[in-house]
């Protein structure tokens, strides 16, 4: 994603504004009805399609904006663009909200004018915390961070970002040692000591992140939820990164990293894993 999108330096209020595209009257509702609930001071203003999206831009400036992707006019990514165009806002984050987000994440078709994409299978209850994650994101006491990165440079300034928002964060340099100081946690306490592994893609050493992620995924035989990974990477490569969505990675976050948004993803997750999981039929 380009730098642009990724710039959230102009959020948040504490009465943030936001604006809900999707083609569904009632979706738009349970969405709207959900952000107000959740963030009482919030000021919501709905739009149905990307033409009514461009004339809210118009009219009004905003700290967020989520679409759908299917829009009785266009789709999603227009939205996202539209607001990139608009005078003052291009550094609004738009969040795509979408039950093919996964799937579009897994591709990496989604737009570089997208900040962030939300699954609806996780249901509103994710998505609520999602969106806060955004717009107030608050520590999460005694969650515990694996930070995996071989720049003591870039540890040093990562480690203190996540510690002043209270996450506690255990730190090693290279895959093998992130491996071990894993399998040593489960053999002594039967768990892995940590609530969710942040790790560079590539690392001094033989193994790389990939590693580690195949490691916790394959080896250890823990789910996305059970105990989320963040991969940090420079690579472009739609595919490299698409490899490492299937292979098991929760999000990546992409480099030159945005402090932000790093912190937005880690907390999203450690919210999503404390969140009862929504199963197939459930309302």
């Amino acid at each position: 994603m380009s730098e642009k999108s990724h710039d959230l330096r102009h959020v948040v209020s504490d009465a943030p504004r936001m604006l809900v595209v999707d083609g569904s009257k009632l979706v738009r509702k349970i969405i709207c009805d959900m952000l107000i609930k959740e963030l009482p001071n919030a000021s919501v203003k709905q739009a149905e399609s990307v033409a009514d999206a461009r004339h809210a831009l118009s009219t009004d400036v905003f700290d967020l904006v989520t679409t759908s992707l299917a829009l009785p006019d266009g789709d999603g990514l227009a939205v996202a663009h539209a607001v990139r165009e608009s005078a003052g806002q291009s550094y609004v984050p738009v969040i795509v909200v979408s039950g093919e987000a996964q799937a579009r994440l897994e591709a990496r078709t989604l737009s570089e004018e997208v900040t962030d994409y939300f699954d609806k299978s996780l249901g509103m209850g994710a998505l609520a915390a999602f969106i806060r994650g955004f717009v107030h994101p608050e520590p999460i006491a005694g969650a515990h961070i694996f930070y995996v990165e071989d720049s003591r440079v870039v540890a040093h300034a990562t480690k203190k970002m996540l510690k002043s928002h209270g996450l506690e964060v255990t730190h090693v340099t290279h895959a093998e040692a992130a491996i071990e100081w894993l399998d040593e946690r489960i053999s002594q306490t039967g768990t892995p000591g940590c609530d969710l592994v942040l790790t560079d893609l590539y690392l001094t050493g033989q193994l790389t992140g990939k590693d580690v992620l195949d490691h916790v995924r394959h080896r250890l035989g823990y789910s996305k939820r059970q105990l989320p990974v963040l991969v940090m990477t420079g690579d472009e490569n739609a595919e490299n990164q698409s490899e490492l969505i299937r292979a098991g990675a929760n999000d990546l976050v992409l480099k030159p990293i945005e402090e932000r948004l790093l912190l937005t993803k880690a907390l999203f997750q450690l919210r999503l894993c404390a969140l009862p999981e929504k199963h197939p039929g459930a309302a």
